[in-house]
């Protein structure tokens, strides 16, 4: 059997609950597809028919929700063994990188001696340097933003430093500048797992988040699936925030999409490409506009369009396509807090001449990618 083209598509922060390390990162109970599945906005036909309600823990006994009897996918779900429930350390966990050690957070915001630093570079101050909440930073500090030109430095519990601007006070092309300034800085100690850039437009108190987020991530270092593939001949594609994710290393093209409806597109014109190797793909805003925003209906609702799109992706693949429907960690929007959570995630893997198995639990983001490599080197998953 020959597969030439493999879609390992995360459905970013599309957890299912049941971590057996969740306490740890005070996390028990949460369950981001039990909040979402509650809404009325919530479908799922077609996920339902690969199998994502067999798979182990997703539906409890009173749910009003059932199994399939004849799955068309193999199904499963994969537990992480990073040190930490961010993007970063689930997309490379995916990869094969395992992060033994957490990367740094900042609860009381940056240091003052490391603040110092950039803004020497940067030949300007800053604002606020708190744990805040993407939307309510701006808010809180934009019009202080606006009269002072400073830019608004921000964090969460994950391993992030983020600076937002208005469009209109600092250009998009100097916020990416500060960004690259402050990850050249955040290094040793302080190498966070990304710095981001998030402009935003508008009038007080309407101001809006621009799809011109920026991500600097760390660089991926030793082997991992990416490079493995792209040195054995593989094409390696990314779409969306894949490729700032993995700073572009071993990917050979990447297609920038911004939003879920952007990001759909692009991996529909890819299917239709002659491409021999794997796509990357991951959509975002079901952790950046819904899960951080705890809007369980909203959340509900873009998994909806994303479930009827997948429909109609999988009626255009031919038997030497296969796709692999996955998350990078979990942000229920009915758990307190608007952070990620520590969750188990789905594993489907769907190919029109792959024969369907139940694949149970797997200890380790990292075997989601050695399915991806074994499909494209062997046809199967075995």
């Amino acid at each position: 059997m020959i597969i030439k083209k493999v879609f390992l598509i995360v459905l970013d922060s599309f957890g299912i609950g049941n971590a057996p390390d969740a306490k740890e990162f005070n996390d028990e109970g949460a369950n981001t597809f039990r909040s979402i599945s509650s809404s009325g906005n919530f479908s799922i036909p077609n996920l339902t028919r690969l199998g994502i309600m067999n798979i182990p823990g997703v539906i409890s006994e009173n749910s009003s929700y059932s199994k399939v009897d004849h799955p068309t996918a193999s199904y499963g779900r994969a537990y992480e063994l990073s040190n930490g429930k961010d993007t970063v350390a689930g997309h490379f966990e995916i990869a094969g990188i395992i992060s033994d050690l957490p990367f740094p957070t900042y609860p009381d915001g940056f240091p003052e001696d490391l603040m110092y630093k950039i803004c020497r570079e940067w030949g300007c101050g800053y604002l606020c340097n708190k744990p805040y909440s993407g939307t309510e930073v701006i808010h809180d500090y934009g019009r202080e933003h606006i009269e002072t030109k400073k830019p608004i430095v921000y964090t969460s519990v994950d391993s992030v430093f983020q600076i937002a601007a208005h469009e209109e006070v600092i250009p998009v092309d100097e916020l990416y500048r500060l960004c690259e300034t402050a990850r050249r800085i955040l290094d040793g100690e302080h190498r966070v797992a990304r710095v981001i850039a998030r402009p935003f437009i508008g009038e007080y108190p309407d101001y809006q988040r621009t799809t011109r987020r920026h991500d600097y991530a760390i660089k991926p270092e030793g082997k991992m699936l990416l490079t493995d593939l792209s040195e054995k001949g593989f094409d390696v594609l990314s779409v969306g925030k894949i490729n700032d994710i993995f700073s572009g290393v071993g990917i050979t093209k990447s297609y920038g999409a911004k939003t879920n409806e952007d990001v759909a597109k692009a991996t529909e014109e890819i299917l239709k490409t002659d491409f021999n190797g794997l796509c990357f793909v991951n959509f975002v805003e079901f952790d950046s506009v819904y899960g951080h925003r705890n809007d369980i209906d909203g959340y509900a609702g873009a998994v909806t369009r994303i479930d009827s799109w997948l429909g109609s992706f999988i009626e255009k693949m031919t038997d030497e396509d296969a796709i692999i429907v996955t998350a990078d960690h979990g942000c229920d929007p009915g758990f307190p807090g608007t952070d990620h959570t520590r969750e188990a995630v789905p594993v489907l893997v769907y190919g029109k001449a792959l024969e369907p198995a139940p694949l149970g639990t797997f200890v380790g983001f990292d075997k989601v990618g050695r399915i991806a490599e074994k499909l494209l080197t062997k046809g199967s998953i075995y």
